[in-house]
């Protein structure tokens, strides 16, 4: 009985030894298709938070700070689903151009980060972001 029983549990695991070797193939034949290949994705930063950017520098760029004033700017960015709370923004004209310092909040699927930025006209009455910097 104890002879039969190690050979059912031998039985039984040889299939799984093939797993463990240095090939799939039982026979050690390389049938391996390498002419598939994928391609890595680019950890460069994420393609959405520019969405993100554009979005917070419309709010900044579109707020009126004579109503507005100190309070909370909240935005929301349907698009990739994050939000966030502009703090606090500083306005400095000269020169023709209008510049708007700002520091914000963004909540989104990576966490909550806090950035600074800057947002000016172009001189034709176009807003351009100027930069947009997580803070640590």
């Amino acid at each position: 009985m104890l002879k039969s029983k190690l050979i059912l549990c031998l039985a039984a695991a040889l299939p799984l030894s093939g797993c463990f070797g240095s090939s799939m193939d039982l026979f050690g034949e390389d049938k391996v298709d390498s002419s598939i290949s994928t391609s890595t994705v680019n950890r460069t930063g994420n393609p959405l938070s520019r969405s993100d950017e554009l979005t917070v520098q419309s709010a900044v760029s579109s707020a009126d700070l004579d109503r507005t004033g100190a309070n909370p700017l909240p935005w929301a960015n349907a698009s990739t689903g994050s939000a966030g709370v502009v703090t606090a923004i500083q306005e400095e004209k000269g020169n023709g151009y209008i510049c708007r310092n700002f520091s914000t909040t963004r909540h989104s699927y990576e966490g909550i980060a806090y950035f600074s930025g800057k947002t000016c006209t172009d001189g034709g009455g176009n807003w351009q972001l100027m930069s947009f910097d997580k803070r640590s």
